[in-house]
């Protein structure tokens, strides 16, 4: 009962903006433990903030993809870029890998990109999931899909629970394999996670 009360008393309080992770035409997803934060147990930067390992993995993707890429063609771009693929829409990402001409043509600004990237990498995510069905799976598929039919050509999403990788291209057999498995990025540059990481001395 006190339970319950609890969390009518939090949705009866304002939500601050802040703990708004992604927008879905106009249906806001928070931030995983937002109520903790509301409660006054956990602070913003705690629920917003990317664990190690998922840090780590981020920054041994984006020197991989700096090593391998054609600048020319490419820009890679982190932290949780905003990508508004529809009105009162917005998703966050990982990893965004934008033709540069195209990027440049829409203009740099302090904006989300509206341009849909060539290839989005996520890693595991910062979102609350308990309104999905599946939890993970569920937003993880309603999400790629969002992405695809904005126009992405390929999004791949690691696991760090499972040690698993989604591949999804529209039009194309989605499929699941494991980190140690080689996966096409883009223009035939591969990537092995796995094998990665262990030159890193992370198993």
């Amino acid at each position: 009962m006190k339970v319950l009360e609890e969390k009518k008393k939090i949705k009866r309080k304002k939500i601050p903006k802040e703990l708004i992770y992604e927008m879905r035409y106009g249906s806001p997803i928070y931030y995983r433990d937002y109520d903790k934060v509301l409660e006054g147990k956990k602070s913003l930067e705690e629920v917003m903030g990317s664990s190690k390992l998922q840090a780590w993995i981020i920054s041994t993707i984006l020197k991989f993809l700096i090593k391998t890429l054609d600048e020319r063609k490419y820009k890679v771009l982190t932290n949780e870029a905003g990508f508004q693929w529809a009105p009162r829409s917005w998703r966050n990402l990982d990893i965004a890998i934008f033709e540069r001409k195209k990027l440049l043509k829409e203009g740099i600004n302090d904006k989300y990109a509206k341009t849909p990237p060539k290839v989005v990498i996520e890693i595991d995510t910062k979102a609350d999931l308990r309104k999905y069905s599946n939890e993970l799976i569920s937003y993880q598929k309603e999400k790629t899909q969002d992405l695809l039919t904005a126009g992405v050509k390929k999004v791949i999403w690691y696991t760090t629970f499972d040690k698993k990788v989604m591949v999804a291209e529209k039009n194309k057999r989605w499929f699941i394999t494991d980190w140690d498995d080689t996966i096409e990025i883009i223009d035939n540059i591969e990537i092995n996670l796995a094998k990665l990481l262990k030159e890193e001395g992370i198993s």
